[in-house]
C-alpha cells in the first residue's frame, strides 16, 4: 500500500481511539523510518509527516542530510560513545536510560536537548530503562544538567504481552508522567508521554500518549 493510504487509516485509529480516551490530546505521529530509504522517507514528508525517528546512527545520518523541513528523533539506545556524532542535530531524544548518557550529552551538547526518560514499565531483563521505582530520583538528579531537558517519559511493551499488560504498562507510564510533572522541576517539565508502536498505538493513545512511534503499519 502507498505511505497516503496507511496514514489515513492510522489517522482513522487515532480518531477512535481519541473518542475512548479520557485525556484527549492528539498525539504527535512519529514515522519511524529505519530500514526504509530516503525515497521511502520522502514519500512520508510528502504525505504530510513531519517527524521521523531513528534507532540507529548511520539511518539517522542518512535521513538527516537529504530531508529538509522534518524534526528529527532517535529513539534507540544510545551508546555513550556515539553521542557526539548525533547529539546536536536530534530534537528529541527518547532513550535517555542512566547518568553516563546524560553526563555525556551534558559534556557534547551544544544546545539544550528534549530528552525522554526510558522505563522499564514491565522490568524486563531484556529491556532498556529505568525501574519505575528510580524514575522520580533519577529525574530530580538531573537538576545540575543543563543542556538537558526532560520532556517526558518513553516506554516500550513487551511484543509478547497481552492487550491487558499492554493497557497496564501504558497507563502506569501515564500516571508516572503526571506525578513527574507535578513536581514542577524546571529542567523536567514532562509534559509528554513517548508510548505505542504499530501493534499496540491504540491502546496507548486511549492511555494518553502525546507521541506514537509508528513504523511498518506507515512506511511497510
Amino acid at each position: 500500500m502507498e505511505v497516503k493510504e496507511n496514514l489515513i487509516a492510522i489517522e482513522q485509529d487515532i480518531k477512535k481511539s481519541l473518542a475512548k480516551s479520557s485525556y484527549g490530546q492528539t498525539p504527535t505521529l512519529i514515522a519511524v523510518t529505519k530500514y526504509v530509504t530516503i525515497e521511502r522517507a520522502q514519500e512520508v514528508v510528502e504525505a504530510g509527516v513531519t517527524h521521523l525517528g531513528e534507532n540507529r546512527i548511520e539511518g539517522f545520518k542518512d535521513k538527516r542530510d537529504n530531508i529538509d523541513g522534518v524534526t528529527m528523533h532517535f529513539i534507540g539506545s544510545m551508546q555513550t560513545r556515539k553521542v557526539k556524532e548525533v547529539i546536536n542535530h536530534v530534537d528529541y531524544l527518547h532513550s535517555l536510560d542512566r547518568m553516563s548518557l546524560a553526563q555525556e550529552i551534558q559534556k557534547r551538547a551544544e544546545k539544550r536537548i528534549k530528552c525522554f526518560i526510558q522505563v522499564n514499565v514491565s522490568g524486563e531483563d531484556s529491556k532498556h530503562g529505568i525501574s519505575v521505582d528510580e524514575v522520580q530520583t533519577f529525574t530530580q538528579s538531573l537538576s545540575e544538567y543543563d543542556n538537558i531537558e526532560v520532556v517526558g517519559l518513553m516506554t516500550m511493551a513487551p511484543i509478547d504481552a497481552t492487550d491487558e499488560e499492554i493497557r497496564s504498562y501504558f497507563k502506569q507510564l501515564k500516571q508516572l508522567q503526571i506525578t513527574i510533572n507535578s513536581l514542577g522541576l524546571p529542567h523536567a517539565p514532562c509534559t509528554e508521554t513517548s508510548m505505542g508502536m504499530s501493534n499496540d498505538y491504540k491502546i496507548a493513545i486511549e492511555e494518553g500518549a502525546t507521541f506514537i512511534r509508528i513504523g511498518t503499519k506507515l512506511v511497510g
